[in-house]
């Protein structure tokens, strides 16, 4: 599951200069740095418009536990991702400052715990952020993070992607 508050656009504002992508020219994909797209740590650069966080939680599955896996095998295929996209004519990660947060540390054993614990870290990372790109994790991990951003931004907007269509009436 892929989540996302807001789409970055032509309104947000560039730093003079974004670290970008590990040069794959010099350090090849699988040495390169095991983040989101090869993309710098928040503790490798001054200001980031756009940070990455992985929520790995799946306690609230129902069936087959894996979801917990999904920020850290989104991030390694994202290592593929090449720094120019010749179909956009645009290097994405030049416009903006974006930087990898990490995963959030929770306890698997309680539910409403880790809500609790990913609520407080995910707080901290908003008050530095202005857009966070969160990575999980099974659908638990979206209540927290939608309080989360509601109260600091108001009514928002939700991207959703999913696997399976759960979430029809019949199913």
């Amino acid at each position: 599951m892929v989540e996302s508050h807001s789409v970055p656009g032509p309104d947000i504002p560039t730093s003079a200069a974004p670290q970008v992508q590990a040069d794959f020219s010099v350090i090849p994909r699988f040495a390169s740095p095991p983040t989101f797209a090869g993309l710098p740590r928040a503790d490798e650069v001054t200001d980031y418009e756009i940070g990455i966080v992985g929520i790995p939680f799946d306690s609230g599955v129902t069936y087959r536990p894996g979801a917990r896996f999904g920020p850290g095998h989104i991030r390694a295929g994202s290592r593929l991702l090449r720094p120019y996209n010749p179909d956009l004519n645009t290097r994405p990660f030049e416009r903006v400052q974006v930087a990898d947060l990490g995963d959030v540390g929770v306890t698997p054993f309680s539910i409403d715990t880790a809500m609790a614990q990913w609520q407080a870290q995910f707080e901290a990372m908003a008050e530095r952020s202005r857009r966070l790109l969160v990575l999980g994790g099974d659908h638990t991990v979206t209540l927290p993070v939608l309080r989360t951003l509601a109260r600091r931004h108001g009514p928002i907007s939700v991207v959703h992607f999913d696997a399976h269509l759960d979430t029809w009436d019949t199913y």
